[in-house]
């Protein structure tokens, strides 16, 4: 089993306006979105196939605890309440799809993959997709 457990700092970014765009998110909040999210601090807590992950920015930290095959709550990269199921896609890599409680939206996922000592964190919301790789801190 994949060991992601630890202190992680993100090395480069992809296509996070674009995803905040896809998700209708305006403007001026995009901006400090992104200033925002420029440098996030990550701690994955991991036992077996339970996760607790914290992601740190300047502006807020998110908290997820979730069990690889059981649902959970989970807000999407916009804030929008959602249930999440996460999976094993393959041995290094799970896949997150996310459902929105209410309202309507692009169809959003994560997923988190390890690569060697990198971090892969793609979110996606319907054809747009954000990468971000993190290396061990």
């Amino acid at each position: 089993m994949p060991n992601f457990a630890g202190t992680w700092k993100m090395k480069s970014s992809e296509n996070f306006d674009e995803l905040l765009k896809a998700l209708g998110v305006n403007a001026m909040l995009r901006k400090l979105a992104v200033t925002a999210a420029s440098k996030p601090h990550v701690e994955i807590q991991q036992n077996g196939e339970q996760f607790y992950i914290r992601t740190y920015t300047t502006i807020r930290t998110t908290e997820i605890n979730f069990h690889i095959g059981e649902e959970f709550n989970e807000e999407t990269v916009d804030g929008r309440k959602c249930k999440s199921l996460a999976t094993w896609e393959t041995e290094n890599k799970m896949y997150c799809k996310q459902t929105l409680l209410s309202g309507n939206g692009p169809k959003t996922f994560w997923t988190r993959e390890l690569r060697g000592d990198e971090l892969i964190l793609t979110f996606g919301a319907d054809d747009v997709v954000c990468t971000r790789i993190y290396m061990r801190a």
